[in-house]
């Protein structure tokens, strides 16, 4: 936040000093970062990133052969991502927040273990990040709104990152949320490299169920029960995701049945369910 850099950079006026500011008058304002923040061309900083990463693959400070791509939540300053808020529809995709009209509503994994199950909305964006895994140096970088998801944009990201510094023969490290078979394809086929890559266990049989009996989406969410029907010597439950009934609504974990009409699960020791 612009508040926490104001703070450390006048704790810190040895450093403030090493930024180019003139410590012996009072250093800028909130105000004075947040119009620099709105009014900067982003493209210039890239060039000059650029530039860096293209000066440090040059003295051997960086290289590409083992990298590493995650992102990062952004959460904008807004009081719908206050956790003291109980606000009931302060996480509705229609509830746009109005300190920010850009922004998008995201969820992210309290941790990258395998088995997380606990997922946490916000409003924001993403830092997308490139790293060189031996330096731990970034290469590149990517801003996009919250809802984008993290596998959507690596290819763009390494064919961005070819463009200015070559990544043939790399080895790509990511975590499952980069588990898509066109990731690995490219970074073969076109980089010549391969992929670390844990396998996310997506569409199992065996969904998580709350102790009334609702399954639990991907995305964390309580599928809502929308009544059943009997047949063939079976009972078949019906449940809906919670967010179809909005229009703008759109998937947190961008799940590839979130648009289609209707799949079917089912659960040991449980009636099969319906889900649409």
């Amino acid at each position: 936040m612009i508040t926490d850099l104001v703070d450390y950079l006048n704790n810190n006026l040895l450093i403030a000093h090493y930024c180019g500011f003139d410590i012996s008058i009072p250093l800028p304002s909130y105000w004075t970062f947040d119009r620099f923040l709105k009014n900067f061309d982003n493209g210039v900083l890239s060039d000059i990133m650029k530039s860096q990463v293209q000066f440090l693959a040059k003295k051997g400070t960086v290289d590409t052969s083992f990298i590493g791509l995650d992102s990062t939540p952004i959460a904008t300053n807004t009081s719908q991502n206050n956790p003291k808020s109980f606000l009931s529809n302060k996480f509705k995709p229609d509830h746009q927040p109005k300190a920010d009209n850009d922004c998008k509503l995201g969820v992210h994994t309290a941790s990258n273990q395998t088995n997380e199950k606990k997922f946490e909305f916000y409003w924001g964006y993403k830092n997308h990040v490139l790293v060189d895994c031996i330096s731990g140096l970034p290469v590149y970088e990517m801003t996009t709104t919250a809802n984008v998801s993290d596998s959507v944009v690596a290819l763009d990201i390494l064919s961005d990152t070819h463009s200015f510094l070559p990544i043939t023969e790399c080895t790509f490290l990511a975590d499952k949320g980069y588990d898509v078979k066109n990731i690995y394809n490219q970074v073969k086929e076109l980089y010549e490299g391969e992929c670390i890559i844990p396998l996310n266990k997506r569409n199992t049989k065996n969904p998580k169920l709350l102790p009334q009996g609702n399954p639990v989406c991907e995305a964390g969410l309580a599928m809502w029960k929308d009544g059943k029907f009997s047949g063939r010597n079976r009972t078949l439950h019906k449940f809906c995701c919670p967010l179809k009934s909005s229009k703008d609504a759109d998937c947190p974990c961008h799940h590839k049945n979130f648009l289609m009409v209707k799949s079917t699960v089912a659960a040991p020791n449980t009636l099969p369910f319906l889900m649409i």
